[in-house]
């Protein structure tokens, strides 16, 4: 059976944490806000990140760099069971500010699965306190430690990638999108802003951001969805609201990117709250 558990740190800067055992799920190409760190604890995961598909056995780490296109599913017919956290690139920077002289910012994590037994360890030990403990510093003195040992260990470099290279015409369609994610948008649309034809604009934003216009207006809607569902807002309502035509299209879409349904992580997120 799949099985999930998630918690919602609002104490740890809202840091979000997943406790999962799948076989059929299939994660489609997406992307996070935050980091994905995770450990796998059973079975194999497969998943795809930087061009490449890899596989992370039971005991390795995973490592996908804020707002990287990844996917996942099971590597072995028993599937996989891991836990992960999902730290933003702004916790890193607070946390950097503090490592020598100067500010290193958020990292970046060449490689996409690492094989480090003191730091698995160290994870493990983490999540576990994560899951029961209720003081504060407890908490915060563990993450931070792991955190910093994570960056220390295998952090290749400290900058920021994103957007570097794209074009401009393509960053104003980026920025509509963004800004309009809530409507029924069309491709024609998109291209006429960017001042590229529907192919070339299509072939250019997929290599720019490793979605298509649409995988990539569900994301920032989901993005969306999540902060809002964190307010209290009703499910039916938040569907609607970014653009879902109801909510089980709605349901479809977040747990093919979350693992887990809306109510789901509504009821987690409000627990956490409370």
């Amino acid at each position: 059976m799949e099985k999930t558990v998630f918690q919602y740190h609002q104490d740890l800067n809202g840091l979000e944490v997943l406790k999962a055992q799948y076989k059929q799920q299939n994660f489609a190409r997406h992307s996070h806000e935050g980091y994905t760190i995770g450990l796998i604890e059973n079975g194999a995961q497969r998943f795809f990140r930087s061009g490449a598909n890899h596989v992370a056995p039971a005991s390795s780490i995973i490592l996908v760099n804020a707002d990287q296109v990844h996917n996942g599913q099971t590597a072995t017919e028993y599937g996989w069971g891991y836990r992960a956290m999902y730290p933003t690139p702004e916790l890193f920077e607070g946390l950097t500010d503090d490592i020598g002289k100067a500010k290193l910012g958020a990292p970046y994590f060449e490689q996409a699965v690492v094989f480090d037994p003191v730091l698995a360890q160290q994870m493990a030990f983490t999540f576990d306190l994560l899951a029961t403990e209720k003081s504060v510093l407890a908490k915060q003195s563990a993450l931070y430690q792991l955190l910093i040992n994570l960056i220390a260990r295998h952090n290749k470099s400290a900058f920021n990638l994103k957007g570097l290279s794209r074009k401009p015409q393509l960053n104003t369609a980026l920025d509509y999108l963004r800004d309009y994610y809530f409507d029924n948008i069309s491709l024609t649309e998109l291209a006429a802003i960017a001042h590229m034809s529907p192919f070339h604009f299509i072939r250019q934003f997929k290599a720019e951001t490793g979605m298509t216009p649409h995988v990539y207006q569900t994301q920032f809607r989901i993005n969306r969805a999540k902060q809002m569902l964190r307010s209290g807002l009703a499910i039916n309502e938040v569907a609607l609201s970014v653009g879902f035509y109801d909510q089980s299209h709605f349901h479809r879409y977040f747990k093919k990117n979350m693992g887990l349904t809306p109510k789901q992580y509504s009821k987690a997120v409000l627990y956490q709250a409370s």
